[in-house]
Formats: structure tokens, sequence, C-alpha cells
């Protein structure tokens, strides 16, 4: 997130597109919810009509996968209209003119019928946004997992810098992470093109830096693969042995079987994790993980804060922590790491290597936390990003996208377009929550939810079995007819393992993230 949690309450206007805040994010959805009681307006872009609309100012029910025609609907109208900030695009952004080229053609009568939103409609939008500076807008995987995420990343950041929402409080590109420590996880370099704090593996100064620090002076500087990648490699054999580290991806990645042959592929598997999986099942070893609980460590969260975790509880068995698993391969192999804590790989290690974590210590971070950047011992951390439009890389990069569609598309042997999420009571594949009765008793069961539409036309009830099949495969499940999901879509989650959704899903990626498109594939539905 570009700003912060504590900026919601005195918010003017959010903007939610692509989230289901009020299932997913209960938390920032309760913020959320404070805001607008408060006054503030609230604009959603959904194709469903989720929880949100309830307390919504407009509710935009796009059809799915075609958020870059509405955005570039938008902003057309801002710049025709003259709504623009034009003082902020002058001064603080490059790339207008390359930006109002694109827009151009897309006036709201074109972009109507490719997004199911009216025209008139889209200029409404379009006004309000330029009136009710500055504007809040939230984004989670409604808009990246698509096969042109990056794209939809890159239009919404497009939207605020026009209407110059950047760089001041309550306003800013905020996309909610969707587990407790994934902007840690990120921060920390878990991603092939960068190591800790961002830094690239490609450029020779983070090769000579981590070189030094590590006693390893032959790093690669080409950027590793990715998580598809790696996949696919087990089958070719150009990935051996695979260690899999806290992810069910037997039931979270699309195309359950394809996923299926990858693992039962791999030469070698090593699974970490605190229970065992639909994954653990491929696993030649299984290291048992102590949970978030049972040691001291740090969480990041969404908008950037580093927090302290506690240990309150022992771990049971043979389970340890996460980083002393690793430290324990790494002596094996010769290597005598010499942090022996979560607060010395922090202090001595993280916060020393990476300049924007380098005036995070435990000490400082005993009760509320710091967000980072936080480059210096005296610095209080950064609340918002890019103050006063000076962004990292000196200006603000105006990156104009075509709309492009899903790679999978509602056909007449396949009518209905399937987009996945979650719900409420149970979290991913249940690893956890399925281990608690009183979840499992709210929501014990996937549903896929249908329009009354599609349901009249079919016959079906809603708590009957039905029959949804894809290219890929198929489950039965229980329908569940709601006015929330607009004809011509079916809506459905990945928690429960029979009938999870990504035996349906398309193994189709983002050229850049290779994100998988879980929001758009097409289905039939078959009356059992």
């Amino acid at each position: 997130m570009t700003n912060s949690f504590g900026e919601f309450y005195k918010a003017k206007m959010f903007m939610v597109i692509g989230s289901n805040m009020a299932e997913a994010h209960p938390v920032a959805s309760s913020f959320l919810r404070n805001a607008v009681a408060n006054g503030a307006q609230l604009i959603v872009v959904d194709p469903r009509k989720q929880r949100l609309c309830d307390i919504a100012t407009m509710h935009l029910p796009l059809k799915v996968g075609s958020d870059i025609a509405l955005l570039n609907a938008l902003m057309h109208v801002l710049i025709a209209e003259d709504l623009y900030d034009k003082r902020f695009v002058e001064s603080c952004t490059e790339g207008f003119d390359a930006l109002k080229e694109k827009v151009s053609s897309y006036t709201p009568e074109y972009a109507a019928p490719i997004c199911g939103i009216d025209a008139d409609l889209i200029r409404e939008t379009a006004r309000r946004l330029a009136a009710a500076k500055p504007v809040m807008l939230c984004y989670t995987l409604g808009i990246t997992e698509h096969t042109c995420g990056t794209n939809n990343v890159k239009s919404v950041a497009n939207l605020q810098m026009l209407l110059g929402n950047m760089g001041m409080e309550c306003a800013g590109v905020n996309p909610l992470r969707g587990q407790n420590n994934v902007q840690g996880a990120c921060d920390m370099g878990a991603l092939p093109n960068v190591y800790c704090g961002y830094q690239g593996v490609a450029l020779d100064a983070s090769k000579e830096k981590f070189g030094t620090a590590w006693g390893a002076f032959q790093l690669s500087q080409k950027p590793g693969l990715m998580m598809p990648q790696m996949m696919e490699g087990l089958i070719s054999k150009k990935v051996r042995a695979f260690w899999i580290f806290g992810e069910n991806l037997a039931n979270s990645e699309p195309d359950i079987k394809k996923v299926e042959h990858e693992l039962a592929s791999a030469e070698f598997l090593v699974c970490q994790d605190i229970f065992q999986t639909e994954t653990t099942r491929f696993a030649h070893v299984i290291f048992p993980s102590a949970a978030w609980s049972e040691y001291d460590g740090t969480f990041t969260n969404s908008e950037r804060r580093v927090s302290r975790v506690r240990k309150v509880s022992t771990p049971p068995g043979q389970a340890r922590p996460n980083w002393w698993i690793f430290k324990q391969l790494a002596k094996r192999f010769g290597q005598e790491w010499q942090s022996d804590s979560g607060q010395e790989i922090w202090d001595n290690e993280v916060s020393v290597l990476s300049p924007s974590l380098a005036g995070v210590k435990y000490s400082r971070i005993e009760n509320d936390g710091l967000q980072w950047p936080c480059p210096s011992l005296d610095h209080p951390g950064t609340s918002y990003l890019h103050k006063d439009g000076k962004f990292t890389r000196g200006l603000g990069l105006f990156s104009p996208a075509d709309w492009t569609p899903p790679a999978e598309v509602a056909d007449e042997e396949y009518p209905w377009v399937l987009s996945t999420g979650r719900r409420l009571y149970h979290y991913h594949t249940r690893t956890q929550t399925g281990r608690c009765r009183g979840l499992n008793d709210l929501l014990s069961e996937e549903t896929a939810d249908i329009s009354r539409e599609d349901a009249e036309r079919l016959g079906i009830r809603s708590g009957e079995k039905i029959r949804l099949k894809s290219r890929r495969g198929e489950v039965v499940v229980t329908s569940r007819v709601t006015h929330e999901v607009p004809e011509g879509l079916v809506w459905m989650a990945f928690h429960f393992r029979e009938n999870c959704a990504n035996w349906l899903t398309n193994a189709a990626f983002d050229p850049v993230t290779l994100t998988a498109e879980y929001k758009a594939c097409a289905v039939r539905i078959e009356k059992l």
C-alpha cells in the first residue's frame, strides 16, 4: 500500500476495484465501513453485487476481465472534460501524451459494451472521482489474477496519477495483501528477481554487496524461476529438487490435474508446513514447522508495517521454527550461519542489508511497529509514499495499455464464465480453518453461485447438486442461487478439496508476473 489504514477514517472517497473486502479482508473492510458511516463516498467496481455494495454510493458491475476498458474510459472522460489534475501531471509525471493518445479511442460509448457499464454511468463516475479529491483506491486479486494483471495494475496507477491522488494522505494505490505476511515475504526477497529490500539480482552492486555479506562471490545475476516455471521444470527435469514452504499447491494452483502430474514427477520433493496437506502426499521429506505463535519473529502487513510476533506456546512434537530448519540444512552443507534467533536475523542481517529497513530494529518495534521505508534509527517510518509527488524513479511514469480479453471466454460449448475468490468463514485451502469445528459449522461445503435468471432457465433450485465442467475437469457442487451474481457468471471458492474451483480453472498466466488467471475461465452447467 502507498498509504495507511490509519487514513481510512478521514478519507473522503474510496474506489474499491476487484476486491471483495468484506469477505477476503474483513478487518480492512471494517475500517472502510467506519469511514462510510462517517460520510465517505464509496464506489465499488465488481462483477458481483458483493456485500460492500450495500453501503456503496455507486456500484459498477463490470464484466469479468474488462477492467482496462473501464479504466481507460474513465481517463478518457477526465481528459476530454478537462477534469484531471494538470498541476500534478505536468510537474510530477511523464508519458502523459502517450496516455492521452491511448485513451482517446476509449470513449464511454466504445467501452460500454466491453465492460457492460452504461456510458452515462462511466461519465458520472469520472466526474465524481474528480470532484472528491483525494480518493483512496483499493484493489486485490480481482485486478491481478488475470493474463493482463500487470496492465491492470498499471492502469489503476495511471488513473490515480491522472487524478493527482498520489503522495498525500487519504489517497494512493492500495493493494490489500491476502495473507498476514505476504508483504513481509516479498520484502525479504522471496521473489526470483530481487534480494531483500527489493535490490535487483541483476545489479553489479547487489552482487558485490550480498556476495561480501554472505561470503558467496559466485552469485548469479540472472533472475530465478517463477513458480509455474519451476513446476513445469519438474516434468522436463530442468528442476530436479523442489522445496515447498508453507504452500498447498495441490489445491491452490489452477488445473489441479496438471499440478498433481507435475508434483508426482518431482525427483525429490520437500514440504515444510505446520500440517499435512494435499501437497505433502507427494513429498519425500516433510519438515514440521512451528506455527506463527510458537516462535518469535516479525510480520509486515499490507501498509508496510513491521510488527513483532511473540512466542506464546511451545511447538508440538518435532516442530521447529522455520529459520532453525533452514539453518540446520545449511549446516549440513558446511555453512555456519551466525544468527541464532529471529531478532538476531533481523537486527544483524535484514536491517543491515536493506536500506529501506535500516532503521527498523527489534528495540523500536516493541509497540505498534514501524512502516518502511525507515532508513535510519531516528526515522519515524513512512505513513504514505511518494510525498509531494516525488517518486522513487523521479517522475511518475504513465504506462498506457489496451484492453485484452481473458485467455478463455464463454462459447457455445462452455457458455458461462467462472470466476473465483474467497469466502468469509474459511481461509485458502482450509489447512488451518478446516480444523476448526465452529467454522466448519458456519460453512461446511463449497457452493457454485449462479444468477436467478440462469437458475430459472436451467430449472435449478438453490441447494441442489449441479455439475460444472471446464476443458480441464469437472466438479459436482451445491448450487447457490443468488442476486449477487449476474447472468452468465458462476462464482466459486477453492476452500474445499472435493469440489475445489481449481479443478476447473485455467493455467494461463500474465506474461510478466506469471500470475494465473483465476478470475476467468469458461464452464458449462449441468443439472443432475
